[in-house]
């Protein structure tokens, strides 16, 4: 485990299919699903993501885009298409059967010259620890095939107009695969600003240690047993550490923690005292301090104002400075 596997933890599509629809011009979809990141791949054919604020992006086959909610976007044919109301149809992913209407439904063979294949997939990303991704990615993000990825999209649109058994979770499926490797190629991109945990994962000295917390966040970790895994002396470690993520370990260990302790709070039965132990805390009190100290209130607090259904902000993100 490493941040990266932590932030997209419970990060799945679920009936997050607009497939296998052959979108002729002019078209002008405005997706409504409120959703925390919604996919766009074309498998064949191209399009502009519009988005609340005018901000517009071409995406061509061969790149997928990462459009960051909650707000509604526009994905048309051409720029211009969103200031015009009669172009305009509301889809939502999540609706079952997908956004496309039936007269829209086609395999592969229904696609003529000039016409757009799309795939998109919403992504509701609960919880705290996922929800923390979202701090770190820009409103839009366009990222080219890494590699040769063209039969994978021929695989997608094979499976979408298949009619198979389970069409419908191979699709998810393959939706989250593309997720993760389309964030992972973003951040090792230049112009992504990567944060700084992020960076700090491939560091001989850091990334042992980041690996080592986020594997066992429970255990009684110290200065010198994290400086012990990073294979260098404390004063090392801890210089480096701070160097990279602009915190000392420690103070990064306990905001992971806290993070933890957010979502696992929501989770029916819990107790202060499970949750503590959970985090690395041997009594509630020693968990409930530092709760309050990161998250502003009490655990108990915290956990009233969850269950009853507010949505609760959290801190800033762990290592989270992109500087």
């Amino acid at each position: 485990m490493d941040p990266f596997d932590d932030l997209l933890r419970g990060v799945r599509a679920n009936g997050a299919v607009f497939g296998g629809s052959v979108l002729s011009p002019p078209w002008a979809l405005r997706f409504t699903d409120d959703a925390f990141l919604t996919l766009c791949v074309p498998l064949r054919g191209e399009g502009v993501i519009v988005l609340a604020d005018g901000t517009e992006r071409r995406v061509v086959q061969n790149e997928t885009a990462i459009v960051r909610g909650p707000d509604p976007f526009v994905f048309t044919d051409a720029p211009g298409s969103p200031d015009r109301p009669e172009l305009l149809r509301d889809v939502a992913c999540t609706v079952p059967g997908g956004p496309a209407g039936p007269e829209e439904q086609a395999g592969p063979e229904g696609a003529v010259d000039g016409s757009t294949v799309l795939l998109a997939g919403a992504y509701r990303v609960p919880g705290e620890v996922p929800r923390r991704l979202l701090q770190v990615l820009p409103p839009l993000l366009v990222v080219p095939d890494a590699h040769d990825c063209s039969s994978m999209r021929t695989y997608l649109e094979a499976q979408l107009t298949a009619g198979l058994p389970g069409r419908q979770i191979v699709v998810d499926r393959l939706l989250d695969w593309l997720l993760v490797c389309t964030l992972r190629d973003w951040f090792d991109r230049p112009e992504a600003a990567s944060p700084a945990w992020y960076r700090a994962l491939g560091d001989a000295v850091t990334g042992p240690a980041l690996r080592a917390m986020h594997e066992a966040p429970q255990r009684p970790w110290t200065l010198a047993s994290l400086a012990s895994v990073a294979g260098v002396s404390r004063s090392t470690f801890a210089k480096r550490f701070h160097e990279l993520l602009g915190e000392p370990p420690l103070a990064y260990l306990t905001e992971w923690r806290m993070a933890l302790a957010a979502d696992l709070l929501g989770e029916p039965g819990a107790t202060l005292a499970s949750v503590a132990h959970r985090v690395g805390y041997a009594d509630p009190f020693g968990f409930s301090t530092a709760f309050k100290r990161v998250r502003g209130m009490s655990p108990s607090e915290f956990r009233d104002r969850v269950r009853a259904g507010d949505q609760v902000t959290g801190q800033p993100v762990f290592g989270g400075r992109a500087d």
